[in-house]
């Protein structure tokens, strides 16, 4: 058996697996049982992430009932702000995972992901579908109070409500993908987060009805991409309900473009397509990150 001697100086040569659309597929799905897996190990997460928005529904759905009562008679406020709550419920998961990347970031994990042999769009697409899932689910645990916000629980009602929520979570994740990827510092990214969550949560008349309001503000609720998701949940759940046709004009107008009625369908369109600009716009951000 003979050897072969390698001189000292030979330069090393590293053989990398060829990239493909086989391990882009699954750097997506790693990337995405990362996210699921964090999601797991912290429960206080899930537990903090669940408090703000019962205490939105029991709280102050309750102490607005009997305000409510006079103007609005035949239904509960908390139920009215039950689809403002799930969308609430989804808003802060979707920002706090798009966080990690910061955090990635800071501590230097993102960098080796970015030198792997694998498109850097796989590392956005499979941190935007693992953050949709940890997102939609959280939002989901909260369809269990839908018999106290006094909601039947219909099969149907509640699987429309889960895939709402899941395209306003791959819209906010997204969303937040893409501001993240600008972004190298924690502390300037939950500022950025911070500034952007209540306008946006208040704006898209999750807590209130968008009927007769000052023209500026009902100017600003049409720019707000999350009202195209609650109110089309707010429709969902105002099928399942019995009430006057002057409760239901009142507290479910739909949204409206120069007094012309955008459906629900175009209304989810919309979310979807911002949603994908957004992606678009993480990846390109992915592509310029040294």
């Amino acid at each position: 058996m003979t050897t072969q001697t390698v001189p000292a100086d030979a330069p090393l040569v590293v053989r990398l697996s060829p990239a493909g659309l086989r391990h882009d597929l699954r750097a997506i799905r790693v990337v995405w049982q990362r996210e699921l897996i964090a999601f797991s190990r912290n429960r206080v997460r899930i537990l903090v992430a669940l408090v703000q928005p019962i205490l939105y529904l029991f709280v102050l759905g309750t102490g607005l009932s009997h305000l409510a009562s006079s103007g609005a008679p035949g239904i509960n406020f908390r139920t009215f702000m039950f689809p403002g709550v799930l969308a609430l419920a989804v808003l802060m998961p979707s920002f706090f995972t798009a966080g990690s990347i910061v955090f990635d970031r800071e501590f230097g994990f993102l960098r080796e992901m970015l030198v792997a042999p694998i498109r850097r769009s796989s590392i956005v697409i499979g941190k935007c579908l693992g953050g949709t899932t940890v997102a939609a689910f959280q939002g989901g645990l909260l369809l269990v109070f839908a018999g106290p916000a006094g909601l039947p629980y219909n099969p149907l009602m509640l699987l429309t409500l889960i895939g709402e929520l899941a395209l306003l979570s791959f819209a906010l994740v997204s969303f937040g993908v893409c501001m993240a990827a600008r972004i190298s510092q924690w502390q300037s990214f939950m500022a950025v987060i911070q500034l952007a969550i209540f306008p946006l949560l208040f704006l898209s008349g999750a807590m209130f009805p968008l009927t007769g309001l000052p023209s500026w503000l009902a100017f600003l609720t049409r720019l707000d991409p999350i009202t195209y998701a609650v109110d089309p949940m707010r429709h969902t759940v105002f099928d399942q309900l019995n009430i006057p046709p002057f409760t239901r004009h009142l507290l479910n107008p739909g949204v409206t473009w120069a007094g012309w009625h955008v459906a629900t369908g175009l209304e989810l369109a919309i979310v979807a397509v911002m949603g994908g600009i957004m992606l678009t716009g993480a990846i390109v951000q992915f592509q310029r990150i040294d």
